[in-house]
C-alpha cells in the first residue's frame, strides 16, 4: 500500500555519512519533532536526478528553510559512500542531507519502490518529494515517470509551502 497524506512514516533505518564514517539513523532520529522535506530519487549521478532534480534543492535550500523547514533530506537506493560523493560533487554539503536506503527497505515500506532491473538498476525508489511534520506526511508529490522532475521539484515544493497546499 502506498503512503498517503496523513500517514505516519514507518520505522526504518537509513545510513548517513558522518565525520566518523557511516552511521545508522532511524526515522525517529530524522523526523521526530521536526518539519522536514524528504526528496527521493531513483539514483545518485543519474541524468535527471543529477541535472534536474537535486540542483533545485541545493540552490533553493535557504528559501525552503526560510519557509519553516528544519531540514532537506534526499534519499536514494545507493550506498552511503556514493551519496557522500554525490553530495560533494553537487555542492550540497551543509544544505541537503543524504540518506542511503541501500536495500530499498524504506522505499518498499512506503509503497514507492519500482523495479528498474530492465535497465540494470534493480529495485529503486520512485521520484517524489514530501513534507513531513513530526513523522506525519503533510504533502506528497510523486512523479508519474521516473525521468521527470516536475511535481517533485524544489520550485513546486516552494509553491506548496507558500500557498499551504497539500499534494499533487
Amino acid at each position: 500500500m502506498t503512503i498517503k497524506i496523513g500517514d505516519r512514516l514507518p520505522q526504518a533505518t537509513f545510513r548517513v555519512m558522518t565525520p566518523e564514517g557511516p552511521a545508522a539513523r532511524t526515522t525517529d532520529d530524522l523526523f521526530r519533532g521536526r518539519k522536514v522535506v524528504l526528496v527521493a530519487v531513483p539514483g545518485a549521478f543519474t541524468p535527471t536526478c543529477d541535472r534536474n532534480h537535486l540542483p533545485g534543492y541545493v540552490q533553493r535550500a535557504d528559501e525552503i528553510k526560510a519557509a519553516g523547514i528544519d531540514a532537506i533530506l534526499v534519499t536514494s537506493v545507493n550506498d552511503v559512500f556514493v551519496l557522500k560523493a554525490w553530495s560533494q560533487a553537487a555542492g550540497a554539503d551543509g544544505k541537503v542531507e543524504f540518506l542511503s536506503d541501500g536495500n530499498a527497505d524504506f522505499a518498499k515500506a512506503i509503497g514507492l519502490a519500482f523495479d528498474g532491473s530492465g535497465f540494470g538498476l534493480g529495485t529503486r525508489s520512485q521520484r517524489y518529494s514530501m513534507i513531513v511534520e513530526d513523522g506525519v506526511v503533510k504533502a506528497l508529490n510523486v512523479e508519474d515517470v521516473p525521468s521527470k522532475a516536475d511535481v517533485s521539484s524544489a520550485e513546486n515544493l516552494l509553491k506548496q509551502l507558500g500557498e499551504g497546499q497539500q499534494a499533487n
